[in-house]
């Protein structure tokens, strides 16, 4: 027998499993979607497929909308507890990574701040390098520095008015 030519009755089959995908597409869809499926369309054509792989059933019609309502009930539980576990072990997102020209203005910018800070007087310099990039308050500082608090609030303003005016200047 050659496997290429369909065999008797194969058109009146096309015809019937054509009618089946035409009367029970639309109900088999709104089933797998009232049963949560992600993709109820996908499991509707999905049961269909499986269907006509079993072409005998198509012999009895109320056979096959019984096999396909099994089989898009089993598929749409099958794919909720696949994506269950994908979820579960799902691996964790990486962080946002710059990107190379973002990287490269943010160098460029840093080495503009600590150009513009060196040409700021040694106090003023010292005052922002503890605030700002130790993160010290303003009593510590005032101790590393050896100066009373309102001195350190007096550096710490004049020097961001001295490093504004600068990297304006730069700009």
């Amino acid at each position: 027998m050659d496997h290429g030519e369909p065999g008797p009755g194969a058109e009146s089959t096309g015809v019937a499993y054509e009618q089946l995908f035409h009367g029970h597409f639309g109900p088999m869809t709104r089933l797998a979607a009232l049963l949560g499926a992600d993709d109820p369309e996908d499991v509707a054509q999905e049961a269909f497929v499986r269907l006509h792989s079993r072409n005998s059933m198509l012999r009895d019609p109320h056979a096959a909308a019984g096999y396909l309502r099994a089989t898009v009930v089993n598929l749409t539980r099958s794919r909720q507890r696949h994506l269950s576990v994908v979820r579960r072990h799902r691996p964790a997102v990486p962080e946002d990574v710059a990107s190379a020209e973002a990287h490269a203005v943010r160098l460029e910018s840093s080495r503009e701040v600590v150009a513009a800070l060196g040409r700021l007087s040694a106090r003023h310099r010292e005052a922002l390098v503890l605030r700002y990039w130790l993160d010290l308050t303003q009593a510590e500082m005032a101790e590393a520095m050896s100066v009373s608090r309102g001195t350190v609030k007096s550096h710490v303003s004049r020097g961001l008015d001295a490093l504004t005016a600068l990297m304006e200047g730069t700009r």
